[in-house]
């Protein structure tokens, strides 16, 4: 019987313009392919016998394949997926469609909050694992390679691997009426009209914020409605933020090894499932998770709403103690 889980390192994560402008941590690619090789090793000791990975510029799966195989460590069956690629974060948005699709029973994801995003995209039903190896971190979390496999594999030998996951919240994006885009985590109007370099690290360019989860001891733009309230992921409800003087001013973690004032004009939680509307009055860019994503044009109608349709995420350290009570390895 195949046993399997998925695999998706992004090897672009981690390496956008935030490093130029602040203090954050690389972790370089030939690092992922390290981690990568203790998930797969660990995966296969707890009875993983198929573990699919994402085809990448760097090689990862083919590295960790050739260099496993070379030590004689290696018993799972390794497959790099054949999809298109084009070098952007639909990669992984279709490396997870095609995971799912394989009927693998948990993805195991290496990135930050856009690489968790593109991967939400993609799946349904599937629980995915997001690992930190990206410059934002507020979705992934920080974790061991041996330990995510172990509880990657975990979760694919339960009968219901949703018994130790969370379904998670995430921002519904609306332009005129229709559906174009998810977030996870933040959802930011700028004044920004194109999106450069992606990523957005000049907040006096900052319109007003919708999150879905915020606290104060994390990076970027949701530290900000941290500071002002901490709201967790099981809580059914966000905030929004509006950003200009009049208010409050809240010092927060903008960036890795930095702490700004921020003027706050106001902010009220929204409940979920309740839609929030703006006529834009001045064109602009709405950054997701930290990257300018989605043009909004004078005259269009912005809508944003949360909801607990994000993708089901794995708790590992309840899915490997599900998993010892139960005898679920081999």
């Amino acid at each position: 019987m195949q046993r399997s889980i998925g695999i998706i390192a992004n090897p672009a994560s981690g390496k956008d313009i935030r490093r130029l402008v602040s203090y954050a941590t690389v972790i370089d690619n030939n690092e992922k392919v390290n981690i990568v090789k203790r998930i797969v090793l660990a995966a296969q000791a707890v009875g993983i016998n198929k573990i699919y990975i994402m085809p990448d510029t760097f090689l990862i799966s083919q590295n960790i394949t050739h260099s496993l195989k070379g030590e004689g460590v290696l018993t799972a069956d390794v497959e790099t997926l054949d999809i298109y690629m084009d070098a952007t974060a639909d990669d992984s948005t279709r490396a997870a469609e095609e995971m799912e699709k394989l009927g693998v029973g948990c993805i195991v994801v290496l990135g930050g909050d856009g690489t968790s995003r593109a991967v939400a995209k993609g799946v349904t039903h599937t629980p995915i694992m997001p690992i930190s190896t990206g410059t934002n971190n507020v979705y992934p979390q920080m974790l061991e390679g041996t330990v995510a496999g172990m509880a990657a594999a975990s979760v694919s030998l339960m009968p219901d691997g949703k018994t130790c996951c969370i379904r998670d919240k995430r921002i519904e994006i609306f332009v005129n009426g229709k559906l174009v885009d998810i977030a996870l985590v933040d959802a930011v109007l700028t004044t920004d009209l194109y999106p450069g370099a992606k990523a957005v690290w000049d907040f006096t360019s900052l319109r007003f914020m919708v999150v879905s989860r915020c606290h104060p001891a994390t990076i970027g733009f949701s530290a900000v409605a941290g500071c002002i309230r901490p709201i967790a992921d099981t809580d059914d409800i966000g905030m929004i933020v509006f950003f200009g003087s009049g208010g409050k001013v809240v010092k927060a973690p903008i960036a890795a090894g930095m702490l700004e004032d921020i003027e706050i004009e106001k902010d009220h939680t929204i409940p979920l499932n309740e839609m929030v509307e703006f006529k834009i009055s001045k064109a602009g860019m709405l950054a997701l998770d930290g990257e300018r994503e989605v043009k909004v044009r004078e005259g269009d109608t912005l809508g944003l709403c949360i909801t607990r349709n994000g993708p089901w995420r794995v708790l590992p350290l309840v899915a490997v103690e599900q998993a010892m009570d139960n005898f679920f390895w081999r």
